[in-house]
């Protein structure tokens, strides 16, 4: 049983599937029904209007409806596309059991505890009619899939099956008039619409179900007496064919399977029954733990069942569908009702091979599931599941192709997974003892070996070596020499394709797909909602796959998308260009054409293929949003542009490309302030003055305006701009344009009549304009400002531009690939240019690195750069064709500076920026860091240490950053430059060849410390030295040492530190402990338990020793001087006080207080709540420091190094390029 969707729910009483969608209705026993979308696992909708369990439900072939019947007597009709119930149906008496539509008519069948069966039209919302007989609760009724029958179960312990043929004669309206009249009789006289043909006893119980056959006469039944009976019928009679007797208690539902010869039935001894019909015997049992079984559906057109149960529903399917195949080169071996067969992809051939598997199999699932062929000695091997798991080597004779009559007798074993791994060659896996059997044809071993990894299954991987899947990963291991090739961490994989070349493998699982090359070094992972079933690669390296209902690719770079929608799920086998071969469910072989100029596009971008792509533009339909995201996601919206029609679009890509001359023409076309704006900054960042001139013109933006010629040096137009302002009365506006011009005067008579009479006074004092000046004074009387004494005056005037007049000189590119080469394709090319074009296009695609630059020929464009400056083009187009500013009339718009054709500005393509450079290559932290990508840097932390509280490494990450880089200051006028500092960067190092961040935390500096740390601690300075510790503790995450031999002094420097960090804290706690003296000498004799230096350890003991002994706890103080005794102490001091407490000791051997600490039991001394862990204990420990702590601190802070959760998944320390390789 292959399950496929299960939901947690209430009791599910009833199901159905719809005909078309995913989709599966639940009826709760609360009274709510559920529809759940079972490919994606969703709930789509929920409706809860009836009063009570639900019993039935059903979907209407054909409209967006559904019916259910429930325990309020009440029959609701549904749109599920409205989401509300349309109408109810009254007239039932009690509860409802079953409803359900007729394939055909208008009508639904209902059964109920009144003990009537009631057929109802939809359409006219009437009973039309009654179907009276049982003597107890009607348990079901249901109509016959094709013949006017109905069949009904009862508790009466009866199954009866009822005629309806008058009933559809009367609703199709009768043709002539006697006819008619007859009808309108029967109807006077109480005509029967509904006539039992048979009552079929047999059950001793009540019965709980009925169903017919989709097409045979046949009937079975369910019921109270665990029994499952099986009827015929015929025109006059009906009669028991067989009882199926295995289940423990009531048969709640029963059913024939729509394509195999099975019955599936279930019941209330929690278990689903699958019988043969043609042997009458079990086939297989699914039981579940606490959960009976009460309803059973079958999906009208696909193999898929459902069952509803006590605590929510499963769907399920018994058998897998997928068929079993192998390609060699141009066919195709699989494996279709108990045949081999082979298909020629060229000739698109089908024949059959050989017959395979003895008929007649006891149980489900034991068809083929994977085959191996050997194209050199014609061999084939099938794997089953057989016998927990088998194979069959078949040879096959050369001239048996296409006759596939002559059986021969295969030879068999056992094993998990067989594959052939070279020409007479094919690997057994054995399971049990994990080890890998190799066996020739004759079917007997040759070599044995064991695994390095436990495997559930082998794949081939090229000659002599396989792939083994584990549940979290799979490594190539070669045959040959018993080493590992390749490793990869991936979700569970079910099945592996190599491409043509075998360079490349993609590893499928349930819901990704992650491509390898053949190293098994990871190149993309794609992640699918709804599940992956297929794949194969096409000739250009794409990997095409399809999921349940689409065929999609994946290009080499991990960019995917979709191809087309597919209404039933296919196995694809081959991709030949544009063909795609495929297996379907029922094993015929189809081919499927698709467009692939999606994914050739993409991916000729992706391969910097240019001549390709430019021939792809100018012939194929590609277009949409999508395309265009994808192109200025990708960094071409140069090529973009060429797509898009819509100005506002056009606009927006043009400006990202650079392209002004387009983003001046979309402006124009779409004449908004905000476009003009964003097209003047543009222009103004190439230094197009012309174009930041018209476009401040077009928006009336003066003050923009007159900066701008102030900067470009543009005096004449200044003065223009000020007479500008005096005309529209702008007073600020006129001052700063006579600010700009540095035109005294007017700044005076300015002031003067705006009444600022002081100001005008001391501009034109201080500007030595006497006679203004006096003027002023004598207007001014007794307010004349005084001027400060001894200031020199200095002029206030703007200092002239370096470059007056035009634009900036443009940089010399080499003309972008499609520039010029797609100038027309757009539909904006000046008309002139038409004739132009095809000599254009000529060259391009061969000489694709050349550019074509002022009409030369590329072979020319040497000649260009030699000679530095290009001449001028003709002087009547220089410049902008600007007329005086006759404001506010609108201004003509400017031709291009330059021919727009050749010369365009283009910009040039910015380099991947060093941090990027450094991020790419590496996988330590400090060097993420370093390059300013903190956010990586902090989940590498997270992954490898179990690091989350990242606030004391705060200015660490930032001294990372900044040290990584210096800065250099050109000019006092420009932006500050920053460079990146390499590590071990020397004079020979190649220019183009970035190395690794210079990094300022070394392994050296932390030697240091930890001296300085020892220093401390003997001289009693446990503060100072903790908190020198602890900076140690902080730094090594962000250290990066070069040897393997460095990278385990790291890791022992951790050790200690950790040690000395948590003695210290114990200590310091014990310092502030006044009150408590056992917790006192508790955690004295924990400290002389850390792993410490020689010195520190003595210090330790003694200070135990002392608490202990004038605690009064004098066989403890006893232990800790033999321990210090012990250490050979040089102190002459420390030996004779030990001394001392041992004589003391041995008059007196007692403690006055219970500690706990057993000096004998071996421990280790939790870092959070400073208690012993003895030997044996349960502990958890931090993934960075490995300090241990009692189980119930798990998820919590790590207290000893402020960093790593407690008990956290982590990879480990990486601190070593080393360790990478």
């Amino acid at each position: 049983m292959l399950t496929k969707f299960e939901t947690k729910s209430n009791r599910v009483k009833g199901l159905s599937f719809h005909s078309k969608r995913p989709w599966i209705l639940a009826s709760l026993h609360s009274g709510v029904i559920q529809l759940w979308d079972y490919r994606m696992g969703t709930l789509i909708d929920r409706f809860d209007e009836h009063d009570g369990p639900v019993r039935g439900v059903h979907f209407h072939k054909s409209q967006p409806l559904f019916v259910s019947g429930g325990d309020d007597y009440k029959i609701k009709v549904w749109n599920y596309k409205m989401h509300r119930c349309l109408f109810t149906l009254l007239g039932h008496l009690d509860y409802i059991r079953t409803v359900q539509f007729h394939h055909e008519y208008p009508w639904i069948v209902s059964a109920s505890d009144d003990q009537t069966i009631r057929i109802w039209n939809w359409q006219s919302r009437t009973c039309i009619s009654v179907l009276t007989g049982h003597n107890h609760y009607v348990m079901c009724a249901s109509f016959h899939p094709k013949e006017d029958l109905v069949v009904s179960a009862s508790l009466d312990q009866t199954v009866r099956v009822w005629d309806i043929g008058a009933l559809r004669k009367k609703t199709v309206s009768p043709a002539d008039d006697i006819l008619r009249l007859s009808q309108m009789n029967a109807d006077l006289f109480g005509g029967v619409d509904a006539v039992v043909k048979y009552v079929l006893e047999g059950h001793d119980r009540g019965v709980n179900w009925a169903a017919f056959h989709p097409t045979l006469p046949l009937i079975v039944s369910g019921a109270d007496d665990r029994q499952v009976k099986l009827w015929r019928m015929n025109d006059t009679k009906a009669w028991e064919v067989d009882t199926l007797r295995g289940h423990m208690n009531n048969v709640s539902c029963v059913m024939f399977h729509a394509k195999q010869d099975i019955i599936v039935s279930n019941s209330e001894d929690k278990s689903i029954r699958v019988w043969d019909v043609t042997k009458r015997t079990g086939v297989q049992t699914f039981r579940r733990e606490h959960d009976r079984f009460w309803i059973l559906a079958s999906h009208p057109e696909m193999n898929l069942l459902a069952a509803g149960h006590d605590s929510g529903m499963i769907v399920f399917k018994l058998e897998r569908e997928r068929p079993a195949f192998a390609v060699s080169g141009d066919s195709l071996f699989y494996a279709k009702d108990r045949f081999l067969r082979f298909y020629e992809f060229s000739t698109q051939r089908d024949t059959q091979v050989i017959p395979i598997r003895r008929p007649g199999t006891t149980s489900l699932n034991q068809g083929p599931r994977t085959l191996s062929y050997s194209p050199t000695e014609n061999a084939v091997l099938v794997c089953s599941d057989v016998d927990g798991g088998s194979y069959e080597l078949y040879v096959i004779p050369k001239d048996s192709i296409g006759r596939g009559d002559s059986a021969q007798e295969a030879k068999r074993g056992v094993g998990g997974s067989a594959v052939f791994v070279a020409r007479n060659r094919f690997a057994v896996l054995d399971k049990s003892n994990n080890q890998v059997l190799v066996k020739n044809l004759k079917n007997e071993i040759v070599k044995k070996g064991s695994l390095p990894i436990a495997a559930d299954a082998i794949f081939y991987a090229g000659t002599g070596n396989l792939l083994c899947r584990a549940e979290d990963r799979v490594v190539i291991f070669d045959l040959q020499q018993r080493i590992v090739l390749g490793d990869l961490q991936t979700p569970f994989v079910k099945y592996i394709v190599w491409s043509n070349d075998m360079e490349s493998v993609a590893l499928l699982s349930k819901h990704a797909i992650i491509i390898a090359n053949k190293k098994l070094i990871h190149q993309c992972t794609l992640h699918e909602t709804i599940r992956v079933k297929s794949g194969a690669w096409d000739d250009n390296g794409v990997f095409i796959y399809t999921t349940l209902n689409h065929i999609k690719y994946c290009l080499p770079n991990g960019d995917s998308g979709i191809i087309r929608t597919l209404d039933v799920p296919i196995y694809i086998t081959k991709v030949s260009g544009n063909t795609i071969f495929c297996l379907d469910r029922d094993g015929k072989n189809r081919a499927i054409v698709i467009d692939a100029t999606e994914y050739i596009f993409k991916l000729s971008l992706l391969k910097k293929k240019y001549d390709h792509v430019m021939s792809m533009i100018r012939n194929s339909q590609l277009c949409g949003q999508a395309m265009i995201a994808y192109l200025q996601q990708k960094g071409f919206p140069e090529v973009a542009l060429h797509f898009v029609k819509d100005e506002r679009t056009r606009f927006n890509l043009a400006l990202e490309s650079g392209n002004i001359q387009i983003a001046v023409a979309s402006a124009k076309e779409i004449d908004e302030k905000d476009h003009w704006y964003r097209l003047g900054v543009e222009a103004l960042r190439q230094g197009n003055a012309g174009i930041v001139e018209y476009a401040y013109q077009r928006t009336k933006n003066f003050e923009r305006l007159s900066f701008l010629y102030l900067v470009t040096g543009n005096m004449e137009k200044l003065s223009k701009m000020l007479k500008i302002a005096e005309v529209k009365n702008d007073v600020m506006g006129q001052f700063h344009n006579a600010l700009y011009l540095g035109d005294v005067q007017e700044r005076v008579k300015i002031l003067e009549n705006a009444g600022h009479l002081p100001l005008a006074y001391i501009t034109a004092k201080v500007h030595g304009l006497n006679d203004i000046s006096e003027r002023l004074a004598a207007d001014l009387g007794d307010n004349v400002p005084s001027l400060p004494e001894g200031k020199v005056p200095s002029f206030l005037k703007p200092p002239p531009p370096i470059m007056c007049g035009g634009d900036w000189p443009l940089l010399r590119v080499m003309r972008g690939v499609f520039e010029g080469g797609l100038d027309n394709i757009g539909g904006r090319g000046a008309p002139e240019e038409d004739e132009d074009e095809d000599a254009a296009h000529a060259d391009w695609g061969e000489e694709l690195d050349m550019a074509d630059v002022d009409g030369l020929q590329n072979g020319d464009v040497g000649t260009v750069l030699e000679d530095g400056e290009v001449p001028e083009e003709n002087d009547e187009e220089g410049g902008w064709d600007l007329e005086d500013l006759e404001l506010p009339a609108e201004p003509d718009t400017p031709r291009a500076s330059v021919n727009a054709r050749s010369s365009v500005f283009i910009a040039p393509t910015p380099g991947m920026p060093v941090s990027q450079i450094w991020t790419q290559r590496s996988t330590l932290a400090a060097e993420h860091a370093a390059a300013g990508n903190f956010d990586t840097a902090m989940r590498l932390l997270s992954r490898q240490l179990g690091i989350r509280n990242f606030a004391p490494l705060r200015s660490m990450f930032l001294d990372l950053h900044t040290g990584s880089h210096t800065y250099l200051r050109a000019l006092s006028t420009t932006p500050i430059i920053s460079l990146a500092v390499e590590r071990g960067w020397n004079e020979s190092a190649s220019p183009n060849v970035r190395g690794p961040p210079a990094l300022v935390f070394n392994f050296s500096q932390l030697e240091e410390k930890l001296k300085a740390g020892y220093k401390a601690t003997t001289g009693g300075k446990f503060t100072e030295a903790l908190r020198l510790f602890l900076s140690i503790l902080h730094t090594i995450p962000l250290i990066v040492v070069e040897s393997r031999r460095e990278v385990d002094e790291v890791k022992e420097l951790i050790i200690i530190v950790k040690e000395y960090v948590l003695g210290l804290k114990m200590e310091l706690n014990r310092k502030e402990m006044r009150d408590n003296p056992v917790r006192q000498q508790e955690l004295a004799a924990y400290f002389t338990h850390c792993n410490l230096q020689m010195p520190h350890l003595r210090l330790a003991l003694q200070n135990a020793m002392t608490v202990c002994y004038k605690a009064k706890n004098l066989s403890t103080a006893a232990n800790f001087a033999k321990r210090l005794l012990e250490t050979n102490p040089t102190n002459e001091n420390q030996a004779k006080m030990a001394r001392q407490v041992i004589m003391a000791a041995d008059r007196n051997m007692t403690d006055a207080s219970q500690l706990n600490y057993d000096f004998r039991n071996p421990f280790v001394v939790c870092g959070a709540t400073y208690v012993p862990i003895y030997r044996g204990q349960k502990d958890v420990s931090c993934p960075y420091c490995s300090s241990r702590f009692v189980p119930s601190q798990e998820g919590q802070l790590c207290s000893v190094c402020d960093l790593a959760v407690i008990g956290s998944d982590a990879s480990g320390l990486l601190c070593s390029p080393s360790q990478i390789r």
